[in-house]
């Protein structure tokens, strides 16, 4: 009797023990797990020498950006001449550019890509008229820029001058955006008829969002002499060898120094005329990419909304 007593009591006493140090040992967590979110852990400081680059990193990659925009959107540099510079007037223009491109879209192409432009013409039927051609030049600043467009119709050559914000312009599609090798394309005119003619009905060829624009690296062949310009003298990259078709006085001319000109390159004053200093181009820039910015979202919301089609109920 007395002796399972006793082990009824030695039981009990070690549940009590062990309830108690569970009851202690999560006691014990619960205060280190306040204490340690009393106290989190500070969070490592960055050096100022390190934030500096960092800083650094993200100025140079936005100045990278906003000068690429000067490959597509050229025509807001202004003239490089400086007697033909004026800062009131070039802001005025700009303005007057954007609002252009609120109301008609002007797509990224370049000299080489096939571009089609609807223009109002009051004696055209229906007074509109539709020209898709080549860009052979691509020139101008400001309200002043234009670029032209050739094309073989009916076995002739023809090439149109348009003004990019001519108010008659109501519209400009990109039928195949490239590149060629040069900056102007006027050997077209003495290439043959094939390397500029273009269906005026084709399709427009469309290309992933964000892709490179590409380089078409062909090289046309030249009719025979005699030619509009001395091609030999150029140094144009997409024109083939000619040098079979020189005489010998013509090819012994083309190789002099006073036509070549290697020394141009070096001409730091020449570039300096010719070109905007880097400041202004960022300036120009970070004045305009907000705006084009908004411009392309809202044209593509409106693109969007068009191409939803509301379904209907069956039945």
């Amino acid at each position: 009797m007395a002796m399972s007593v006793r082990v009824r009591l030695g039981s009990q006493f070690r549940n009590i023990m062990r309830v108690c140090f569970h009851e202690n040992r999560h006691m014990s967590t619960a205060e280190i797990v306040v204490e340690k979110s009393e106290n989190p852990k500070e969070p490592e400081r960055i050096s100022l020498e390190e934030q500096q680059r960092l800083n650094d990193i993200a100025k140079n990659e936005r100045m990278e950006k906003l000068l690429n925009m000067r490959f597509a959107y050229q025509e807001f540099l202004p003239d490089p001449n400086p007697k033909n510079r004026n800062t009131l007037k070039e802001r005025l223009e700009r303005r007057d550019m954007l609002a252009r491109r609120s109301n008609v879209e002007i797509p990224e192409f370049y000299v080489g890509s096939l571009v089609a432009v609807m223009h109002s013409d009051p004696h055209a039927p229906g007074k509109n008229n539709r020209f898709m051609g080549i860009c052979i030049q691509k020139i101008g600043a400001g309200l002043r820029a234009s670029f032209i467009l050739r094309n073989f119709i009916d076995g002739e050559g023809v090439e149109i001058n348009f003004d990019m914000y001519d108010p008659t312009i109501q519209r400009i599609d990109v039928i195949r955006l490239e590149k060629r090798l040069d900056e102007e394309l006027f050997y077209l005119r003495d290439a043959p008829p094939e390397y500029s003619t273009f269906p005026v009905d084709m399709e427009p060829e469309y290309q992933p969002e964000g892709s490179a624009v590409p380089v078409n690296e062909i090289k046309v062949p030249l009719k025979p002499l005699p030619w509009l310009v001395k091609w030999e003298r150029m140094g144009m990259k997409g024109i083939r060898d000619v040098t079979s078709m020189l005489t010998e006085k013509r090819l012994r001319m083309s190789k002099l120094k006073q036509f070549n000109k290697p020394w141009e390159k070096y001409d730091l004053l020449k570039m300096y005329s010719e070109t905007i200093p880097i400041e202004d181009q960022v300036e120009i820039f970070s004045e305009i990419q907000e705006k084009l910015h908004e411009l392309e979202q809202h044209r593509y919301k409106m693109k969007r909304s068009r191409n939803f089609v509301k379904p209907t109920k069956m039945g």
